[in-house]
């Protein structure tokens, strides 16, 4: 079941666009990604589509999307459908769209994971979820022990 918190508009201010910002939760349920990433792509779609957002950066960002989720329920809550993933999902009307995704679980250390690109590791079937994050988001950062990954991407080229 995927819990909706709110969508909240924002005005203008000196430092910011206009925005919208929608915040929802996900059970910890791998059969739960796709669903939530189709729902979360459409909120994306028609807050942003009308500015012509290019489709292979739309599917940069669902991809990068669909990872962060996984590594949440799958790494980040062990699937335990008690525990939730938090999304704050923000469009900002300048062709920027923010994400935050936040797990329940004890973190990590980003700086940790092994690089899927060095030889030993290319034959493997995991492992690429942040290297993939990292590559298709303009921005990445990870904050509080690595339970909440934020990600930033640009959808609309600048004039």
């Amino acid at each position: 079941m995927t819990a909706t918190r709110g969508v909240v508009h924002a005005t203008n201010n000196l430092n910011s666009a206009p925005f919208v910002e929608l915040q929802q939760s996900l059970s910890s349920r791998v059969t739960a990604i796709s669903p939530f990433v189709e729902r979360l792509m459409r909120f994306i779609r028609f807050f942003m589509g009308k500015a012509g957002m290019a489709r292979a950066t739309e599917e940069e960002l669902e991809i990068a999307i669909q990872e962060a989720l996984a590594n949440a329920v799958i790494h980040g809550n062990h699937q335990n459908q008690e525990k939730q993933v938090h999304v704050a999902c923000r469009c900002s009307m300048d062709g920027e769209v923010l994400i935050s995704v936040r797990d329940e679980g004890e973190g990590f250390d980003s700086r940790a994971v092994p690089d899927p690109t060095e030889d030993q590791r290319l034959l493997l079937t995991h492992g690429r979820g942040l290297h993939l994050i990292r590559a298709l988001m303009d921005e990445v950062s990870f904050e509080e022990n690595g339970t909440v990954v934020r990600m930033r991407k640009r959808m609309i080229a600048q004039n």
